[in-house]
């Protein structure tokens, strides 16, 4: 069915309100503003120069990386300047026919940078030529040698650094659009699921999340971004992951879980924030990263799971198939999780979500898979 251009605007309008208002994006950036800061504080930032390269974009690396050597070369051009024109090198200067040169064929400011410019980057085109008839020429080609290098050395590490930090590691890390909700093992389970699109394993990796929500005590204050802890497990447990394939991580709502008080008819209607992460080491890299993503209450489908998504081949192989990553299928689920508690064991589950329900929460999960594609 084709939509008009007014429902496209509205759907537009309301994606970029839930992106304004979630603390950390889909993936994994913080939506936070920083006010009032004062330049003191700037100034850290400056001192702390080399954490600054490691966050500012490529563009500003590669303009200030250009603007190092271009004002280096200049400093060092009048540098070259004040030595000619020191020994009476210069043209306007009407040098004698025997004159000794600090630098043969240096007449003017242009020659200077240009000398400066083959100095610094080894070039020696062989038209201007330093002589051993001036100290302070020697001192300079001397100075501007060392310069060079750990300039070189240092924006070689700048790259480098750039181009190896475990943040692009974490690119690689995909969690799923939406959130499900339903039994597991004679449980309640809130169940997520990642992969690592590579074949390289993420060492030592923990996963963990933070509820944050507005809560008010009873003493009337008000704490925003209140926390609370979310443990996620697998089947193997919740410490060292083998993470060499997709995982469906699930947190058991029980009485200890803040979705405890929670049932389908409420979910929807919470404000809070699930943001869950990810801790590991690249094995190729042996760099530490950490993934992020997060999930509000309509990311939240309750009575639904995710489909399989590991199967063998004829061949013997494990087989994942990434297109059955994000879908799901609903599934028998108690409407609140004191259900388990209440029912004796064999209890039969309520009747599964209507045709209805299912449309609206299958139209929610395609408009955000959408919105973050």
């Amino acid at each position: 069915m084709t939509r008009t251009l007014p429902e496209l605007l509205r759907e537009y309008l309301a994606r970029r309100r839930i992106q304004r208002n979630r603390l950390v994006t889909k993936d994994g950036h913080c939506n936070i503003a920083f006010g009032s800061v004062k330049q003191s504080h700037l100034f850290v930032y400056i001192l702390d120069f080399w954490t600054t390269l490691m966050n500012m974009r490529w563009r500003f690396v590669i303009f200030h990386l250009g603007i190092s050597y271009v004002f280096g070369w200049f400093i060092f051009g009048l540098l070259w300047y004040w030595a000619a024109f020191a020994n009476g090198d210069l043209f306007w200067q009407n040098p004698p026919v025997n004159h000794n040169y600090c630098v043969e064929n240096l007449f003017d400011m242009t020659g200077a940078f240009l000398q400066s410019i083959e100095c610094q980057m080894s070039i020696g085109y062989g038209y201007r030529l330093i002589t051993p008839y001036c100290k302070s020429a020697i001192t300079i080609l001397t100075i501007q040698v060392v310069f060079g290098t750990v300039n070189l050395c240092f924006w070689c590490g700048v790259v480098m650094s750039k181009v190896a930090r475990g943040k692009k590691r974490g690119k690689t890390i995909r969690f799923s659009n939406m959130a499900v909700i339903s039994s597991n093992k004679g449980s309640l389970c809130l169940q997520i699921r990642v992969a690592n699109m590579r074949k390289s394993l993420m060492i030592g990796s923990q996963i963990y999340g933070k509820l944050l929500k507005t809560t008010i005590k009873p003493n009337g204050e008000t704490i925003i971004m209140d926390q609370t802890k979310i443990d996620f497990i697998v089947d193997a447990g919740k410490d060292n992951l083998f993470f060499v394939c997709p995982l469906t991580l699930y947190h058991i709502i029980n009485e200890s879980s803040p979705f405890y008080q929670m049932t389908v008819d409420t979910l929807h209607q919470q404000e809070f924030e699930l943001v869950v992460f990810l801790d590991g080491t690249a094995e190729s890299t042996s760099s530490s990263c950490q993934v992020r993503t997060s999930y509000l209450p309509k990311e939240i489908m309750w009575g639904y799971k995710f489909l399989p998504i590991i199967s063998r081949s004829k061949e013997g192989k494990y087989h994942v198939d990434f297109s059955n990553f994000a879908k799901v299928a609903p599934v028998d689920t108690p409407p609140f999780a004191s259900y388990f508690a209440e029912s004796p064991p064999g209890f039969h589950h309520h009747s599964p979500p209507t045709d209805s329900d299912r449309v609206q929460e299958i139209e929610v999960k395609e408009q955000f898979i959408t919105t973050n594609m």
